[in-house]
């Protein structure tokens, strides 16, 4: 008998309610509460919202999480799971759990990365096609993928087709980059990872496909460096490539000089940031769950940042923990870092990710069962649910977990420790053992109660680097975890925590703080009282400039009853840094080679791999990038990222070189408008509306712009096949300007839709005077994208409006233009390019339009 139940009513919110509610919640954080309300706020896909602050998530997280915990002994109770994730303080589920633990409106996973591949060497377009559908399948439920092509045949390989000869892995790495360009993921773009095996015939052109503009634009690339070409390098003696790769019997095999192949790599990175490196040895040699190798646990790429390298259809979802929040009486002379409370937390948090992945597997029997009851054909839906079967499989075999933390640069400095000296090294090192320890003993408890992961066998593993570290340190743990098992495959890694740390309002990951101190601008009504003007622009709007403090350099600020009210001059903040804790340890004040061997050092008790970036100035040589290459894989890690300032890749850049860009791209525009300019019409989808953009062009470059929704009632309606007239400037009869946009009708009549400035609302277009102004006066249009979206606008619908341009005018920003002063919203890179007026991250992937 069923029984029918009825819907429970949810009290739903206004986007500026939430905004509002959340704004408090982080105290006048905006950055933090638009990030929370955009991305991880519960809503519909009709845009409703039902949760006004975080205290609603977290609440919403702990009730789905202690629903679990009650299937297994000693349970922890929704309070206790409370307690520990509120306000961002202690534990932080990360991206994909946040956002989908007990979301009712989405059929998505909750892991945050995945890894697909063919079993054996198969490299036929069959192959290749289901390749391409599954990391497209798994992109439309959130998540970023990584596979990996050295099972691809060498261009020139004999095939039996028509074509004779293979083309190569390089045609298929622009079709994989396509199709992740082509899946929306919740306002953003799919994130890859395409590697290859530098022992494959086509490595050399795998590194160079990047290097044409335009070009793999979907997807980050890495190269899989085995310890022989390392060697090779060192020892400067040729190296053999083959394929199949590190074959006994390769079918192509051919020498190269390893040295010159390397020049390319380094040359590559110094100028574009790609390819990445990954150590493959060492990632082998390291990871425990290729002691399963035989059982389907074979690593054989990394997810889209590099952090979690995975076997073929094993995924893994992410947990961070709040390293500030340990700190006792921070920025003090009692300052201390409580390590009872940390081992504490730390057994919990294994213990919540063990839960999350029951609930990972709930989610994918609602993808399966989705599938099942789709309408298409079942050969139309088979590969996809065969993919979910995979994932299911190594999920409930391996129960792989992500543990990381974020806020280890503010850690650092609350404890009195600057980054990258040796001192602050050795705790981070302290740190990371202690926590790798506990997450460990913590999964041994958790078999005891729950069960070992299905496949744990300790014979498999005693010979594994990692695990006989663990035994050194901690001989009773690694004798519990051979009576009792351990519940989870693998259970570390150190992620971007982008988005997390705008909530947690701490430093990123294990990075450095960025800045500590920084300077905003808001427009101002020069008329209100108290009103502080610093400069008025060309349009006659008044700017007030405010500096913004890093908020636990603020903290330290205030620890030492340092004014934060104080309009402080550049010399008196320059002066302030200098006093503080964060004095030389920004990111870009770190030693290099210090900051590669502190990955390395960490790295050993992190048994997946770590995200981590090192920051060169632009005038780095390339000398130096190799250097730091090699140390990198002297010293233990598993791969290294090296952006150099100013670089294809778009990496902030100094105020200097900003400057003298800026003067290089100035456009010589007449001072005088032309009273008549060609244009173009560009339409754009504008938070599901249709908008219209009219843009006044001299030489093919925007000049102004008009714009708003394209409708008869509360716009403009114009043919769908008009994409171009002109803007004429003419008077009313009161003296005041007048644009109008005239254009040729089918039989060539001319047609004129008058007033433009007039059809929009009177508030756009005071907005719209500002940014026609600025590019009159030649701006970069790259520039100007910037511009408007550094705009400090209050109501939903000029945001909406602004948006709008952004998206419209971006149209004539060049593919691959570096977009500096932004950061990614989902890994909070700097390295960020324009690419089909769409923002794309370079690390991972993703891209978000208007």
């Amino acid at each position: 008998m069923s029984v029918k139940t009825t819907p429970i009513a949810r009290k739903t919110y206004s986007q500026e309610e939430a905004f509002e509610a959340s704004l408090n919640y982080f105290k006048g954080d905006d950055l933090a509460a638009r990030v929370w309300v955009n991305k991880y706020a519960l809503k519909d896909s009709e845009g409703n919202i039902y949760e006004a602050t975080p205290d609603d998530m977290h609440r919403r997280i702990a009730k789905e999480i202690a629903r679990i915990e009650q299937r297994y002994p000693n349970s922890m109770g929704e309070e206790q799971v409370f307690d520990l994730i509120k306000n961002f303080k202690y534990i932080v589920p990360q991206g994909s759990p946040m956002a989908g633990i007990g979301n009712p409106f989405q059929i998505a996973s909750l892991s945050n990365c995945f890894v697909i591949g063919n079993v054996g060497m198969s490299d036929s377009y069959g192959g290749i096609m289901k390749i391409d559908q599954e990391q497209v399948q798994l992109m439309k439920r959130r998540g970023g993928v990584g596979h990996d092509l050295s099972h691809i045949r060498p261009k020139g390989s004999p095939v039996k087709n028509s074509a004779l000869t293979s083309t190569g892995l390089v045609p298929f790495m622009e079709r994989y980059s396509n199709s992740t360009r082509e899946v929306a993921q919740d306002g953003r773009r799919g994130a890859l990872m395409l590697s290859v095996s530098i022992n494959h015939p086509d490595a050399e052109d795998f590194i160079d496909a990047k290097m044409t503009q335009g070009k793999v634009t979907g997807a980050n690339v890495s190269v899989r460096m085995d310890d022989g070409f390392m060697k090779a390098i060192k020892n400067k003696v040729p190296y053999t490539q083959k394929f199949p790769v590190h074959s006994a019997d390769p079918k192509v095999s051919k020498t190269i000089d390893a040295e010159k192949l390397w020049g390319k790599i380094v040359h590559n990175a110094w100028k574009s940031a790609e390819p990445g490196i990954l150590f493959w040895d060492t990632i082998i040699r390291e990871s425990v769950p290729d002691c399963y190798a035989d059982l389907g646990y074979r690593t054989v790429s990394t997810n889209p940042c590099g952090e979690i390298p995975l076997c073929p259809y094993d995924s893994c979802r992410l947990l961070a923990i709040n390293l500030f929040s340990y700190v006792e009486e921070p920025f003090t002379k009692k300052a201390k870092f409580n390590f009872d409370l940390f081992k504490k937390h730390v057994a919990a948090a294994q213990r919540i990710m063990d839960d999350i992945i029951d609930l990972e597997l709930e989610k994918v029997d609602n993808i399966l069962n989705k599938i099942e009851a789709d309408p298409e054909q079942e050969i139309t839906k088979s590969v996809e649910y065969r993919l979910w079967q995979n994932i299911k499989e190594k999920a409930v075999q391996g129960r792989r977990t992500g543990i990381g933390i974020t806020a280890e640069g503010d850690m650092l400095a609350a404890l009195g420790l600057r980054y990258g000296s040796e001192k602050a090294t050795e705790f981070s090192i302290e740190i990371h053992k202690t926590l790798a320890l506990e997450a460990y003993r913590a999964s041994v408890h958790t078999a005891k109660e729950r069960g070992p992961f299905e496949i744990f066998d300790a014979e498999r593993e005693k010979s594994n680097p990692f695990i006989l570290r663990l035994k050194e340190a901690d001989d009773k743990l690694y004798y519990e975890m051979l009576e009792y098992g351990r519940r989870n495959i693998a259970l570390l890694t150190i992620a971007p925590t982008g988005t997390t740390s705008l909530m947690t309002q701490t430093t990123s990951g294990i990075e450095p703080v960025f800045l500590p101190v920084y300077k905003r601008r808001r427009k101002v009504n020069p008329n209100d009282k108290e009103v502080k003007v610093d400069f008025v622009d060309e349009v006659g709007d008044s700017w007030e400039e405010y500096v913004v403090f890093h908020h636990r350099f603020k903290q330290w600020m205030e620890v030492n009853n340092i004014s934060l009210s104080k309009n402080y001059t550049e010399e008196e903040l320059k002066k302030l840094v200098q006093k503080s804790p964060y004095y030389k340890a920004t990111s870009s004040d770190v030693d290099w080679l210090s900051k590669v061997r502190l990955q390395g050092a960490v790295q050993k008790w992190v048994d997946h791999s770590i995200s981590v970036t090192i920051n060169l100035p632009n005038d780095a040589s390339e000398e130096l990038v190799g250097q730091l290459y090699l140390e990198a894989w002297e010293v233990g890690c598993k791969g290294v990222t090296v952006y150099r300032d100013g670089s294809r890749s778009g990496v902030l850049i100094s105020n200097e070189s900003a400057k003298e860009e800026a003067t290089e791209s100035l456009t010589p525009f007449p001072t005088k408008r032309p009273l008549v300019l060609d244009a173009d019409v560009v339409r754009v989808q504008n938070n599901k509306e249709k908008w219209i953009a009219f843009i006044g062009l001299i030489d093919g470059k925007p000049y102004e712009i008009f714009t708003g929704l394209a409708d008869d009632e509360d716009g403009i309606l114009i043919p769908r096949w008009v994409n171009n007239g002109v803007i004429i400037k003419s008077r009313n009869e009161d003296g005041t300007s007048r644009y109008d946009f005239q254009y040729q009708n089918k039989r060539g009549y001319k047609t004129t839709i008058e007033g433009l400035s007039h059809k929009f609302d009177p508030e756009y277009w005071n907005y719209a005077k500002l940014i026609s102004s600025t590019l009159r006066h030649g701006m970069p249009i790259d520039k100007i994208v910037d511009l408007i979206n550094s705009l400090q606008l209050d109501s939903e619908s000029i945001n909406t409006w602004k948006n709008g341009v952004s998206r419209a005018l971006k149209r004539y920003v060049a593919d691959g233009t570096a977009a500096k002063g932004q950061k990614c919203s989902n890994c909070s890179s700097t390295n960020l390019i324009y690419q089909e007026g769409c923002l794309t991250c370079t690390d991972c992937g993703s891209s978000k339009c208007g």
